[in-house]
């Protein structure tokens, strides 16, 4: 997973911190408590992220808070990265096979950047013979980790297939969004 590509331990864990929560900033003691590492090993690994320009910081009273950069060349690809790996998607991948026949599964954009949407926005489409149970319970575990509701649909091969060619408006609109593929091709999603 990520942990295979990046081989500090910390880094990931401060990356998957940042990522998996768009939009909030952190001071140096809330991240070595939210990680769970020494405070030298993050000090040092958030000097290599903001020298790489992942990272801004800035001195508020006594404190240094760090934030993202959506500037970043890579930050797009790395949000990616991490939400295939951590999070929701991490669990689905892990439990692809408890899950049933998956030829689609996806992330909205949107849910993944930690804009705002409106009600009957899908923050995960899953496309395929699904366990529902399965898909549930991992929903709602990661419900309860975020404290926010996840907007999720299932359908079927041919109920997607139908309401595509019909060009069903809640369908078309998924399609139109961005989004973070975990299984399937996306070219084949939407044509």
């Amino acid at each position: 997973m990520l942990a295979d590509l990046i081989i500090s331990r910390v880094r990931v864990k401060i990356l998957q911190l940042f990522f998996l929560n768009p939009g909030k900033i952190f001071h140096v003691r809330e991240i070595v408590r939210r990680t769970d590492e020494e405070i030298n090993a993050v000090r040092r690994e958030l000097l290599h992220l903001d020298k790489a320009g992942l990272f801004s910081k800035e001195r508020r009273a006594n404190r240094l808070f760090y934030n993202l950069r959506r500037d970043y060349p890579l930050y797009y690809d790395i949000l990616d990265l991490v939400f295939k790996t951590s999070g929701l998607g991490g669990d689905i991948l892990k439990n692809k096979v408890k899950l049933g026949k998956i030829k689609f599964a996806m992330i909205s954009g949107k849910y993944a950047r930690g804009l705002s949407r409106e009600t009957n926005n899908v923050d995960l489409l899953v496309i395929g013979k699904v366990v529902l149970p399965e898909l549930s319970q991992l929903v709602r575990q990661e419900e309860v980790k975020r404290e926010k509701e996840i907007n999720y649909t299932v359908m079927s091969e041919e109920e997607f297939d139908f309401r595509k060619k019909r060009r069903d408006p809640f369908v078309l609109d998924i399609l139109r969004g961005s989004r973070i593929m975990l299984i399937g091709d996306e070219e084949e999603l939407v044509n």
